[in-house]
């Protein structure tokens, strides 16, 4: 098993080293220092495993949005490869900063979920995933992908408008229980936010997705296979979204009910398209535009790959081909 996180310091800072030479590369590392698994020892260990083989800048994040900021004045600034380490959310900034430049991004693993790390096929541990980013540099094979777009925002893998938003607004909103507890704290905020604002009149949504209009009480909009990872094991809820086949797929959940939020949870870890077959869940997939709207004019939560966005009444979920150029 490999050593989490918080231990990879205690490996030695030599078997992130490559072996033999070749081009070296520039790179730029967003740090983002506040994401759940960035201590100063792992971080002074990644970047000099990474200096090996890289010429290497580094920059730590100081608030929400720095990241973008930052990838974008650096985007066309000659950069081989700008590698976000952080969560989920900081991957998702860079990304919004490097939409449309030639420059690649990269995510090394920093958040609790890392949810684009795995779809990418970057190891999960920080050592496994620096070694990887090592070998990389011999083996550079840059590729475009799709990122979803709404309310003037671009995401990787997944948005959401409804209970799943609102559990991510309770976590934002405890960074140290987070940080402490990762995906258990993630599971209680589920059923704490459901039980106190899902199970009596939750607020309502409407879906006009492909000719159909579906109503329900949340709305789940996917740009990539898997809508997260839980303790390492994929969570699907749509099928036929991919980060490179121009496609938005996703589940509306018609209701607010104990008698359904249970089931769909256990055929979400089950997979294989279980959460779709439920009689309370409508699917859609090979969609180009979802536009969700409010149903009884209260505003909805909205959340992009992890991270609260806001209150929306109305959002228009289009994808944009081949957005972001990756190394992976």
């Amino acid at each position: 098993m490999s050593a989490p996180p918080s231990e990879a310091a205690d490996i030695e800072p030599d078997s992130l080293e490559s072996i033999g030479a070749s081009e070296r590369r520039r790179a730029l590392v967003i740090i983002n220092p506040y994401a759940t698994t960035v201590s100063e020892r792992v971080r002074k260990l990644v970047l000099s495993g990474l200096a090996s083989r890289y010429d290497l800048e580094a920059i730590e994040t100081r608030a929400p949005g720095h990241a973008t900021e930052i990838a974008s004045e650096v985007a066309d600034a000659g950069y081989d490869v700008v590698i976000a380490f952080g969560g989920d959310g900081t991957v998702n900034e860079v990304a919004n900063g490097l939409v449309g430049s030639p420059t690649p991004l990269t995510p090394l693993p920093g958040g609790s979920a890392n949810v684009y790390c795995k779809l990418l096929g970057i190891p999960a541990d920080i050592v496994d995933a620096t070694e990887h980013l090592l070998g990389l540099a011999d083996r550079w094979q840059p590729r475009l992908v799709d990122l979803g777009l709404v309310a003037g925002r671009h995401y990787t893998f997944s948005a959401g408008i409804g209970i799943d938003a609102d559990v991510v607004r309770s976590v934002d909103s405890r960074p140290h229980l987070k940080r402490r507890f990762t995906a258990n704290f993630f599971l209680a905020s589920a059923f704490w936010t459901f039980w106190r604002r899902y199970l009596l009149h939750p607020p309502r949504l409407r879906v006009d997705v492909d000719g159909r209009t579906l109503s329900g009480v949340t709305a789940i909009v996917q740009n990539a296979e898997h809508y997260t990872y839980f303790k390492g094991h994929p969570i699907d809820l749509a099928d036929g979204a991919r980060i490179d086949n121009g496609m938005l797929a996703g589940i509306v959940l018609h209701r607010g009910s104990l008698l359904d939020a249970l089931p769909v949870l256990l055929r979400a870890v089950r997979g294989g398209g279980a959460v779709a077959a439920h009689a309370h869940v409508s699917a859609f997939a090979s969609a180009g535009q979802v536009t969700v709207s409010s149903a009884d004019e209260r505003t909805l939560p909205l959340q992009l790959d992890g991270d609260y966005i806001g209150e929306v009444s109305e959002a228009c979920f289009t994808v944009r081909r081949g957005a972001l150029r990756i190394i992976a």
